[in-house]
């Protein structure tokens, strides 16, 4: 008797389960992210990324954006298999999470998006810095709590930084979004 109410437990156990998988596949029914290679974390001290909530468009953005890090930099890249570059993450990731087809190039993108205030600044809208002493040189992907992602430089890696981190806070060019 103690053995058919345990395998019977057991059975019910394994339903639940399975359950339970088919409904986080059936949530998770974009393309995988790209395998990632070993090395430096990608989020910096003081990067956390415990805290972080979107809805709508914005959540997709945001777990399209987070799969990405700890991919290459690569000049000039627009997938991840072979790189991204800063415009080039931003663009892949809006035609993936959101079917909104950008540029390649930082500064066009900023021209094609609402220029709006820091307190304005929801997941998924773009930050812009002015890091080759020109306007809008690079660009990153706000992902909530004073946080962005961005592809920083050659030999590094897609990553987490803060708004207020003394390099980009001295470069920063302002937020502009490309939602209502």
């Amino acid at each position: 008797m103690m053995r058919g109410s345990l395998l019977g437990r057991l059975t019910r156990q394994r339903g639940v389960t399975l359950a339970l998988l088919a409904c986080l596949l059936a949530g998770c029914a974009s393309t995988p992210p790209p395998a990632k290679k070993p090395g430096k974390p990608a989020t910096r001290p003081g990067t956390s990324l415990g805290s972080l909530q979107a809805d709508g468009v914005g959540r997709e953005i945001l777990m399209y954006t987070l799969s990405l890090l700890d991919i290459d930099y690569k000049f000039g890249g627009s997938n991840p298999e072979a790189g991204l570059d800063c415009s080039g993450m931003v663009a892949y990731i809006y035609q993936n999470a959101a079917r909104v087809k950008l540029p390649h190039n930082a500064a066009q993108i900023a021209g094609l998006a609402r220029p709006i205030s820091n307190s304005q600044l929801r997941v998924g809208d773009l930050v812009f810095f002015n890091t080759l002493g020109r306007p809008f040189s690079h660009m990153g992907i706000y992902i909530g709590d004073g946080k962005f992602v961005h592809a920083p430089r050659s030999n590094s890696v897609i990553r987490v930084d803060r708004l207020d981190n003394s390099y980009f806070a001295a470069r920063y060019e302002g937020a502009r979004t490309l939602f209502d």
